[in-house]
């Protein structure tokens, strides 16, 4: 069939009109299929239930240094702990601070740290004219969520497949002292699955920046998340604070990751890895917030994940349960969508996300389309700042959480409303 690009105009009334009767049986069926976050399955959390039970008795409340777990203190992370999330952050254990379940909170205080008090003697940005931070797209709508919230204004930077558009990017640093920082998801990328390219990690560790307390705010959440167990097919990473170290910027990044993903997003841990001197600077801010988060729950994940190699015979049983709904979601789209024109999608090696972008002018109304059938995707557009898509062509699929043969109905949903929203955009125009 040619594209529909290449129809006559009948031809396409004629295409219009038979993808809207198939659209009307779906609607028809009072489906409630979901494709909008990253969620992990109940199989998924399913995986990790054992680790409910590794304390059971006042003998396990004990860390390795003799610390009772039950009580207060230790504000920066059991030692057992900061050794397996440094596994996690590709760091040195020294360089690391545990904290309660979720990273996105870590990183909505670092950037409240430096907004109210500055960062490491430099003037708090709470009291600058202006602040503004980069955001590769499409990217991760809860970071432009954090630093919207803090009224920075959010510069889009185009997201290539080794990274993001480092010309640009070191075209406005280094010309602009307002520009504070960078979000960066930098292995599996919320939502490309591109993973930073070598050059990209020395050329952001190494670019001359106006603002002398310029950050990086390096989110790899997904750096252990492969979709194979097979080394050969897993996506490598240049780390970024040792680049930072070679280059002669050694506080210029801040490092995040948590087991959300893991183990239970709702009760995970989570930690952060930056410079000796970002470390010391931070926890001084943090004495008078909190004593000590849940070191029990630390303490439970050393006991149930153990090391690096536990981490990797553990993400390997989730990459047996994510794989096959990632080869579905491939599957379906070629079926679907390959000769209509227009339409391309990601195809990762890890992460929770493949990057769907549809014809230009048609995302807003896909979604509209899938929702009135009774499947909810992520909304248009919030893979830019303020849900700002210039092009509204971006739609973030999420197929971790429902099951392949849900999975397998949505899609089939969302690939004719793809079909139907590009149609009608031909014909209006």
């Amino acid at each position: 069939m040619p594209a529909y690009a290449e129809l006559a105009h009948e031809a396409l009334e004629s295409t219009r009109d038979a993808l809207t009767r198939e659209y009307e049986s779906f609607k028809a069926k009072g489906l409630a299929l979901n494709m909008a976050r990253g969620k992990p399955s109940r199989a998924q959390l399913d995986l990790s239930m054992p680790m409910l039970t590794c304390i059971v008795d006042v003998d396990d409340c004990t860390a390795e240094d003799g610390t009772d777990c039950r009580n207060y203190g230790v504000l920066d992370g059991i030692p057992e702990a900061k050794r397996l999330m440094a596994v996690m952050l590709d760091d040195d254990a020294e360089h690391v601070v545990v904290f309660g379940n979720s990273s996105l909170n870590i990183m909505y205080d670092t950037m409240a740290r430096c907004w109210m008090f500055g960062t490491l003697g430099h003037t708090p940005w709470c009291k600058l004219d202006e602040v503004k931070w980069l955001c590769p797209c499409p990217g991760y709508d809860r970071h432009f969520g954090v630093t919207e919230a803090f009224g920075i204004k959010m510069i889009p930077v185009a997201m290539n497949e080794d990274g993001p558009d480092m010309d640009e990017v070191e075209r406005l640093v280094a010309e602009d002292a307002s520009i504070k920082g960078i979000w960066c998801v930098p292995k599996y990328s919320n939502p490309s699955g591109a993973t930073y390219s070598d050059e990209v990690v020395r050329r952001l560790a190494g670019m001359p920046c106006a603002a002398d307390d310029f950050r990086i705010f390096w989110d790899n959440a997904y750096g252990i998340h492969h979709l194979s167990d097979d080394a050969a097919q897993q996506d490598q990473l240049l780390d970024i604070r040792r680049a930072c170290d070679d280059a002669g910027n050694p506080n210029r990044c801040f490092k995040f990751a948590s087991t959300s993903k893991v183990t239970f997003p709702g009760a995970g841990i989570s930690a952060m890895a930056a410079s000796s001197a970002n470390i010391a600077d931070m926890k001084a801010h943090m004495s008078p917030q909190i004593i000590g988060h849940d070191k029990l729950n630390q303490l439970r994940h050393v006991k149930f994940l153990h090391d690096g190699k536990g981490l990797a015979k553990h993400m390997a049983k989730h990459a047996a349960i994510l794989r096959p709904k990632f080869e579905l979601v491939d599957r379906k789209l070629s079926e679907g969508l390959s000769d209509i024109g227009g339409c391309t999608w990601s195809k990762p090696r890890g992460g929770y996300f493949v990057s769907f972008d549809a014809p230009t002018g048609c995302a807003k109304r896909i979604v509209e389309l899938a929702k009135d059938a009774g499947v909810t995707m992520t909304g248009a557009g919030a893979t830019w700042p303020y849900k700002q898509d210039p092009a509204d062509s971006n739609i973030r699929i999420a197929p971790s959480l429902p099951p392949v043969e849900e999975l397998d109905a949505a899609l089939d949903v969302f690939v004719c409303c793809v079909k139907l929203a590009y149609a009608e955009k031909l014909l209006q125009d």
